[in-house]
C-alpha cells in the first residue's frame, strides 16, 4: 500500500454463495482524489462499496482503509472507522420523519458530545455547503429530488469524513440537480482534503468531475485511466460504455436461434 494510498484493495475476491460477484480486483485511491468506478448493472460495484464500508467479508484478498484491514477489524474498531467514512445512498435515504435540519443533526447526536448550540451552528455550514441553508425546516417530503440528494449530501459530510463512498449519486436526477451535485462532490471533497468514491452509471457527468475511473465488467477490472484517457479509449467495451452504444461487446441482442433460420420454421410449420 503506497503511503499516499486511503483505500488499498488487493486481490480482492467475492461470492454470493456459489456465484462470483468480483474476481481478482486491485485498486489503489490516494487521499484528496474523486475516483469513479463504472460498469454495467449487476457487475459488482455496489457489492465494492459494502466491502469498503465492512458489511461484507471477501472470500479472497482484502480492503485496506487507512492503513486498516476492513475485514480484520472487531466491531469496535470497525464502528470507529465507519465514523470516518461517510455515505451517500442512492435516492438519499432520508429519515422521512425528521426535518431537514434534523436529518443532518443526526450523526452529530450520536456519535459527538457537542453542545446544542455548537450542532445547530454546524447544521448550518453544511447546509450553506449545498445551498440549502434556507430549507432547514422543510420535512423530506416536501423536497425535489435534488434537493433530497443535496441534504443527504450535507448529512454525509456531517462528521468531515476523511472518505466518502456514493452510491449512484447521479440516479433519477434533471440535468441541473445532476450538475449541481457532482459539482458539489468535486468541490467538497477538495474542501474536506477528503477521498471520495462514486459509484455511478452517468459517465458523462463523471467524466468532468472525477481523477481517476476503474471499470469493472464481469467481477474484474477490466480498464482503468484518465477521463481522457477513457474518451480516448481504442478499447471496444470502454468505447462503447464510454459513447453509450447499442450494441459492442455487450451484445443488443440476447442470444438466441438465428432470426432468419426462426421465422423460415414457423413458416413450414
Amino acid at each position: 500500500m503506497s503511503e499516499r494510498s486511503l483505500v488499498s484493495i488487493s486481490d480482492l475476491n467475492f461470492a454470493y454463495d456459489e456465484r462470483p460477484v468480483l474476481s481478482g480486483i486491485n485498486i489503489e485511491i490516494a487521499r484528496g482524489k474523486v475516483v469513479a468506478i463504472m460498469g454495467g448493472s449487476g457487475c459488482g460495484k455496489t457489492t465494492l462499496l459494502r466491502l469498503i464500508g465492512g458489511q461484507l467479508k471477501p472470500a479472497r484478498g482484502e480492503v485496506r482503509v487507512a492503513g486498516q484491514v476492513v475485514h480484520e477489524l472487531d466491531r469496535k474498531g470497525l464502528y470507529a472507522l465507519r465514523r470516518r467514512m461517510g455515505m451517500l445512498f442512492q435516492f438519499g435515504a432520508l429519515f422521512t420523519d425528521m426535518s431537514v435540519f434534523e436529518n443532518v443533526a443526526f450523526q452529530m447526536r450520536e456519535h459527538t458530545d457537542l453542545p446544542e448550540e455548537l450542532i445547530a451552528d454546524l447544521v448550518t455550514m453544511k447546509l450553506h455547503a449545498v445551498g440549502l441553508r434556507g430549507a432547514a425546516h422543510l420535512m423530506p417530503a416536501e423536497l425535489s429530488g435534488g434537493m433530497a440528494r443535496r441534504v443527504a449530501l450535507a448529512r454525509a459530510i456531517a462528521l468531515d469524513p476523511m472518505l466518502m463512498l456514493y452510491d449512484e449519486p447521479f440516479a433519477g436526477l434533471d440535468p441541473i440537480s445532476l450538475g449541481v451535485v457532482g459539482q458539489l462532490i468535486r468541490k467538497l471533497n477538495d474542501a474536506l482534503g477528503a477521498c471520495s468514491i462514486v459509484v455511478t452509471h452517468d459517465v458523462q457527468e463523471s467524466l468532468h468531475i472525477v481523477d481517476y475511473i476503474y471499470f469493472v465488467s464481469d467481477g474484474k477490472v477490466v480498464a482503468e485511466g484518465t477521463a481522457q484517457e477513457m474518451r480516448e479509449s481504442a478499447d471496444p467495451w470502454v468505447h462503447q460504455f464510454v459513447w453509450a452504444q447499442p450494441d459492442g461487446p455487450v451484445p443488443f441482442h440476447y442470444p438466441a436461434a438465428p432470426y432468419g433460420e426462426q421465422l423460415l420454421g414457423r413458416a413450414g410449420a
